[in-house]
């Protein structure tokens, strides 16, 4: 692991943290992620193993790492099912009602309960749900037809067809 002291650690964050911070907001598009970027660059910088032969070497690696960890943070999972919190401020919970089906589809098991929430409360495509669930259109359509027989059962669904 390689040493450096103070200085030229202070040389390497003034020369290049700008450039660091500027390049993984083109990709990241997020002030906080382009920070997290920035830090891991350099501790990659200052404890690697890497030698330089020129600054202008010592420049490419550091654009080239910046690069491949701005890719590395979109192609994680994590990242591609969450929100941001300002996302999630502005919608509030929704109230709970005194609705029979609502109680219904909250007890069925939870594939069938995320397929039929998704779906029916809040207005999601088959496809925009098996992108989110992380499963294929089949399985989704399955879970909401079985999750329909199962409410219909659950709120006595038989009898209303048969004319009772």
């Amino acid at each position: 692991m390689k040493q450096f002291d103070r200085a030229e650690a202070e040389r390497l964050v003034s020369t290049y943290s700008d450039l660091i911070l500027r390049l993984s907001y083109t990709y990241l598009k997020n002030t906080h992620d382009a920070q997290d970027i920035c830090q891991t660059v350099f501790l990659k910088l200052l404890t690697g193993e890497t030698s330089f032969d020129s600054a202008a070497h010592e420049k490419a690696w550091v654009i080239r790492t910046t690069a491949n960890a701005c890719k590395d943070l979109l192609r994680n999972v994590f990242r591609s099912r969450t929100v941001g919190l300002e996302a999630v401020a502005e919608v509030s919970a929704p109230e709970r009602g005194d609705s029979a089906v609502l109680d219904a589809v909250m007890v069925l098991p939870q594939k069938y309960r995320e397929a039929v929430y998704l779906h029916y409360y809040e207005g999601y495509a088959i496809r925009e749900i098996a992108g989110m669930l992380g499963r294929s259109e089949a399985a989704v359509t399955t879970h909401l037809a079985r999750g329909r027989d199962k409410l219909r059962k659950a709120l006595g669904g038989e009898l209303y067809e048969q004319g009772i």
